[in-house]
């Protein structure tokens, strides 16, 4: 995916797009152009005339780039490969400002997956924000939830964004806080 920086583009059609780090929804439109800086868990972050912006995966088409594939399920899969496979989609969340996926951040704090009556399933994710006011705090929760809702026979993910304990460094894994230098 890291072949994508700083690689220019053309939006191709009106597609919806959130300004980073404000969390505000804007519309982009055809012929605007600018440069993916981030190419990370299906999303993009892009610069267009000063300004960052992160489009969606399932938008990736109008800068000309390919859609993501939904996650598979094996058949007969039992709550714990559901929960396996939603922490897998987490690992494809990224915080726009760093490209350090949120589970490797250490944003996650619980991850639970239930059995509904009709064998569907409710996936519960308490996370949190490296910062309280981050404004991408709502984008990243609506990121979760919709890549959690992605999983075959998931009806609904709850997530819920909690600062108790607040996030701090310690939190992330040793391969982030190497990345980031935060040793």
């Amino acid at each position: 995916m890291h072949g994508y920086e700083n690689e220019p583009f053309v939006i191709g059609r009106n597609v919806q797009a959130v300004l980073v780090p404000a969390g505000t929804a804007v519309n982009l439109h055809p012929g605007q152009a600018g440069y993916i800086t981030q190419a990370l868990g299906g999303s993009f972050t892009l610069y267009i005339e000063g300004n960052l912006f992160r489009l969606a995966g399932v938008d990736a088409d109008a800068i000309g780039k390919e859609i993501m594939l939904p996650p598979e399920l094996p058949p007969n899969a039992t709550e714990d490969d559901v929960r396996e496979l939603a922490w897998q989609q987490m690992r494809s969340c990224y915080d726009p400002e760093i490209p350090i996926n949120i589970v490797e951040l250490g944003l996650i704090y619980e991850c639970a997956v239930r059995a509904n009556e009709d064998g569907s399933r409710h996936v519960d994710v308490r996370m949190t924000l490296t910062a309280p006011g981050c404004g991408m705090g709502e984008v990243l929760v609506q990121d979760v939830k919709q890549k959690v809702e992605l999983i075959p026979t998931v009806r609904e993910a709850q997530v819920e964004l909690i600062f108790d304990p607040p996030w701090n460094q310690t939190m992330m894994s040793e391969a982030a806080r190497l990345q980031t230098g935060m040793m």
